[in-house]
């Protein structure tokens, strides 16, 4: 998050101090009216920022718990973004990612590698991708473990991005493991 100069803030602070005296001013007679009215919007805005604020972790829990898996086949919900997600243990670790079709492999952002176990320190950046956000080093990677449902891989080559990323990607060289890889009526499917 952005820090707010604290000129701006001040300048916020006067401009509602001067809106709260003026809606007393103006509405004295029936201020406990006015000051109930003005908490329930208050909680109502509080409420909408909670929500936005919530609503990837709550989109993909509920998609999480909606993914079937069994025996080598694995069932993917559409998200409501149109995206497909899954979560994979990578060396015993959850990490979440985003279906990607269009990328060669498995990118993972800096965060995830680290959570996967990887020292971030010791990686050498000297590879680089072409991206929608253009040009991104990244730094070759072999992941000991990748698990997904009861299918589990063993030494997965993968890419750690150097630059921005919102989410890992698992690409190609992944899902080509899989013998049947197949997107019909708002669902993918894996099967080994």
């Amino acid at each position: 998050m952005q820090d707010v100069p604290l000129d701006n803030l001040l300048y916020l602070v006067v401009l509602c101090g001067a809106l709260v005296t003026w809606l007393v001013v103006h509405n004295r007679d029936s201020l406990g009216t006015k000051i109930k009215q003005a908490a329930a919007w208050a909680l109502i805005f509080i409420g909408a920022v909670a929500a936005a604020g919530l609503w990837d972790d709550m989109r993909r829990s509920v998609m999480r718990q909606a993914t079937v898996m069994q025996e080598g086949r694995i069932e993917v919900p559409r998200a409501l973004d149109g995206h497909y997600y899954l979560q994979l243990m990578m060396n015993g670790r959850a990490v979440d990612f985003v279906v990607d079709t269009g990328a060669t492999g498995v990118v993972l952002t800096r965060s995830d590698a680290e959570r996967a176990g990887l020292d971030l320190q010791s990686l050498s950046f000297f590879n680089e991708a072409m991206t929608a956000n253009g040009l991104v080093r990244t730094a070759p990677v072999v992941l000991k473990e990748v698990q997904l449902g009861d299918v589990i891989d063993r030494n997965v080559r993968a890419q750690v991005n150097s630059g921005h990323m919102d989410m890992s990607l698992l690409g190609m060289s992944y899902l080509q493991r899989f013998d049947r890889l197949e997107i019909r009526d708002g669902r993918l499917m894996l099967q080994r």
